[in-house]
């Protein structure tokens, strides 16, 4: 049987068949997986197999008592933590209680048990279990969040860092080219100026990007939609990369109907593209870079395909890359802050469609996008 990962396992330890069954039909409750074991050595075994909320122990046990047990089940780490119960069919003259509290129970019930008492004994060590587990949960998050908060502060200081500093240096040098007694080359200065609006733009995408996060979380990504040529868009967003793949040798080809008008935000679509098309420069190791437009008529859809013959992405890592702060392991080197497969992801689906990924380690990937057609006006 395979067990819910909500459900809260309970350990029942009994020499008698007969008492397991009877306490097993008197506590169990949907959300329990109930383990029953009847000896100390079976019960230490799966103790050491499952986490466990509480465990019942008999007292009276021929081979190894449950005080045995109890001693055992505190000397070792993976079960020390697990409450004890202790249950006898012995007379309260016998002072097992003491001796019980002195192994380190929790509690201790006589035969025959009043199944009230038992029940609800049981519902608060399961429920003190539940409440444990949400808070380490709850202390594993905020881990994971201050860690990622941690990491995104410093890849968003190495991502700025670096065009701050070639602007910066830009400015001295026309400074000094400003300050020669020879006028300084237009052609020149025009360059400069270039570089420098380049470098403006990729700080300004960088911000924007981090505001549309911002805007996907709350449910405020401003989708603007209207009729626009999917295949104009395409050829725009590839005519506007070419200089940036040209200068790192990658070859861009487009294949793309004459003209292919669906209804949709184009803006937000181009910037999608954009971001496929700056993943597979990144990523493709400068070989060429296709981009295709086409339709599916059966499935009433458009779809943009962008495919690299780069490193490509393992199986393992295909759904998580299209969440926040995470590339596909073993590219820390290449600059990124991992937010635009989720923007674009999250673009993708505002309009009702979808973005996936096709690819294998060594192989390149081919990025999706698929839109739906608009309905047709009766």
């Amino acid at each position: 049987m395979t067990q819910d990962t909500t459900d809260v396992n309970v350990l029942l330890v009994d020499d008698l068949q007969e008492n397991l069954v009877a306490l097993e039909a008197l506590i169990r409750q949907p959300g329990r997986r109930i383990f029953t074991a009847r000896s100390g050595e079976e019960a230490l075994s799966l103790m050491l197999e499952h986490p466990f909320a509480l465990a019942i122990l008999d007292v009276q046990m021929p081979a190894m008592s449950g005080f045995e047990l109890a001693e055992l089940m505190r000397g070792t780490e993976r079960t020390r933590g697990i409450p004890i119960v202790f249950v006898s069919a012995g007379g309260r003259e016998l002072n097992y209680a003491f001796q019980g509290y002195e192994s380190g129970a929790v509690d201790f019930l006589y035969k025959p048990l009043d199944p009230h008492a038992v029940r609800s004994k049981v519902k608060v060590f399961v429920d003190l279990f539940r409440q444990r587990q949400e808070l380490q949960e709850a202390k594993a998050q905020l881990q994971r969040a201050v860690s990622m908060r941690d990491d995104f502060m410093s890849m968003i200081a190495h991502e700025l860092r670096n065009p701050l500093n070639s602007v910066y240096l830009q400015a001295q040098l026309r400074r000094k080219m400003l300050a020669a007694p020879k006028p300084p080359d237009s052609a020149a200065m025009l360059k400069m100026v270039e570089r420098d609006e380049r470098q403006i733009r990729s700080m300004v995408r960088l911000l924007d990007d981090m505001l549309d996060v911002s805007r996907a979380r709350t449910g405020k990504l401003a989708i603007v939609p209207g009729p626009f040529d999917l295949s104009a868009s395409a050829a725009a967003v590839v005519e506007a990369i070419q200089e940036q793949a040209s200068g790192s040798g990658v070859q861009i080809t487009l294949a793309a109907p004459p003209s292919l008008v669906i209804e949709g935000d184009e803006f937000r679509i181009e910037q999608v593209i954009t971001n496929l098309l700056t993943n597979a420069l990144r990523y493709g190791e400068g070989k060429p870079v296709a981009v295709t437009v086409g339709q599916r008529e059966e499935e009433r859809e458009v779809f943009v395909s962008v495919r690299d013959q780069g490193m490509g992405v393992a199986p393992a890592d295909q759904e998580r890359i299209f969440e926040q702060f995470e590339r596909t392991e073993g590219v820390s080197q290449v600059p990124g802050l991992g937010l635009g497969l989720y923007i674009a992801r999250q673009i993708a689906q505002a309009h009702h469609g979808r973005l996936e990924v096709r690819s294998a380690r060594g192989e390149g990937s081919e990025f999706i996008l698929s839109l739906p057609l608009p309905s047709v006006a009766p």
